[in-house]
């Protein structure tokens, strides 16, 4: 049976405008982990809340040590998932697309290689291509918490939150509390306008061990819908640059300054 998104629409246009335009978090959804990849001697393509901020040149310097070493060496899996990750984070998704198919193609049935390319793909909007990759992953036998959290996230993006909420729960299932997937199902609920319910899972979510900024970054949108702007710019600082938070603050109070847009997002079900 077809799953009915019972959002009224322009506050479903409202939401998803916040996904494809806020700068908080910019993988948002699909905040699927490339955990263990990253070396510690190069530079990281995430922060923490105890780091110093991460500027658009730190990216840059990422994409171009990891560049550098996917030119000598393109079949190491570690190198190309955090080159592409870089380059998701300049926005070069097509040529990260490209980096991530040949990896596919080295790796065919590697959930960790597989679940960032559709990541890659649903970013791209070919979110029926991210899906066939994902599903063509999985093995019933050997279910595997990355894939599962990406198929939802990729259903969350079609309009099926019905769906894609029951794979979050069975992923952690297999992965208690994992932060990611706790982010991803934290942002179906503000997809649907349950703001409150999307808070307090992100809530959850931040404080679990090995949550990144994106998470933190995630939660930091969802307080800033509720309208509570100050409270989600010390989120946001806390990792951001000044000027970065301020900015997400701005357009945040711009989208929502309009009444129309308050009012149907305080009537929402479960929102504050």
């Amino acid at each position: 049976m077809a799953v009915i998104d019972r959002t009224p629409l322009p506050r479903r246009r409202m939401l998803r405008s916040a996904l494809r335009g806020s700068v908080f978090a910019l993988p948002l959804l699909l905040t699927i982990a490339v955990s263990g990849c990253a070396s510690s001697h190069a530079p990281e393509i995430t922060g923490s809340i105890s780091s110093a901020p991460m500027t658009d040149a730190d990216f840059e310097k990422a994409a171009a040590y990891w560049g550098d070493r996917y030119a000598k060496n393109e079949a190491d899996k570690t190198v190309a998932l955090n080159y592409a990750a870089a380059l998701r984070r300049i926005n070069r998704n097509d040529q990260a697309i490209a980096v991530l198919q040949k990896a596919t193609l080295r790796n065919l049935h590697d959930p960790e290689v597989l679940a960032a390319y559709g990541k890659a793909l649903a970013a791209g909007g070919d979110l029926d291509r991210a899906l066939d990759v994902i599903r063509r992953a999985e093995q019933p036998d050997k279910p595997d918490w990355r894939l599962l959290s990406a198929e939802a996230a990729i259903l969350d993006q079609k309009g099926a939150h019905d769906q894609a909420r029951k794979l979050y729960l069975s992923a952690l299932d297999l992965s208690p509390n994992e932060p990611t997937i706790l982010s991803n199902l934290g942002m179906s609920y503000m997809l649907t306008g349950e703001l409150s319910d999307a808070e307090r899972v992100l809530r959850q979510a931040v404080a679990e061990p090995g949550a990144d900024s994106r998470v933190r970054q995630n939660l930091a949108l969802v307080v800033g819908l509720e309208g509570r702007f100050p409270e989600a710019e010390k989120i946001a600082s806390a990792e951001l640059s000044p000027d970065q938070a301020a900015a997400n603050i701005a357009y945040l109070k711009s989208m929502l300054s309009n009444p129309d847009t308050w009012k149907q997002l305080k009537s929402a079900p479960g929102t504050g």
